[in-house]
């Protein structure tokens, strides 16, 4: 069983914050692999089903971002889960946005979802760090974090949480550089078109 936990905070008026980019990935999960409709458990809201014969458990945190290890913590003792068969989708502002990394392990930097789900479980599990940009100043990351996305951002942030839909599977199978190529190939910008008879040396 894998668990594939989405950060955010609830609410309607944290819909479209740029911290909740864990929680836009695992609705289109959800959508795309037509998992169950959502129960209330674990502090959260689980969805269940399966993918390539694996069961999968999405689970969207009820409580803020800060308090995330609660329901993540209680689902892995739950169905006695280890490390290994944990993903958290989250928010990662040393990435560019609409770029997209895959490790396993290390530290918060700074991220309060991550630092409470280590609290309660330890460092060692799956994270998909979904980038979206810095804004240049440390003293203005909360202010940024908990603003909405740009109207603009859709442009990127749609084919993105499409593809990490499709590429699940590969995160099933434990194959993570799997995963973060059929990721860039399908959001991938398209080659421009040459025109006929083109030569291409600029005569």
């Amino acid at each position: 069983m894998l668990l594939v936990v989405g950060l955010g905070n609830p609410g309607p008026g944290y819909a479209n914050n740029r911290h909740n980019i864990g929680f836009m990935a695992a609705d289109e999960i959800v959508r795309r692999h037509r998992f169950s409709a959502p129960r209330r458990r674990f502090q959260g809201e689980a969805f269940e089903g399966v993918v390539d014969g694996e069961k999968i458990l999405v689970l969207k945190p009820t409580t803020f971002m800060n308090e995330s290890g609660n329901a993540v913590g209680a689902a892995m003792r739950f169905y006695k889960l280890a490390l290994s068969d944990i993903v958290v989708i989250h928010d990662e502002l040393d990435l560019g946005s609409g770029r997209l990394k895959v490790k396993t392990g290390g530290g918060s930097a700074g991220h309060n979802g991550l630092k409470s789900i280590t609290a309660h479980i330890g460092p060692d599990y799956r994270r998909v760090r979904v980038g979206i940009d810095h804004p240049g100043d440390k003293n203005k990351v909360i202010g940024y974090v908990l603003n909405d996305f740009a109207k603009v951002d859709r442009q990127w942030i749609d084919p993105l949480v499409d593809a990490i839909a499709d590429a699940l599977p590969f995160l099933v199978m434990g194959d993570d550089p799997g995963f973060m190529t059929r990721v860039a190939l399908l959001t991938r910008p398209p080659e421009p078109k040459t025109e006929k008879g083109a030569t291409g040396n600029g005569l």
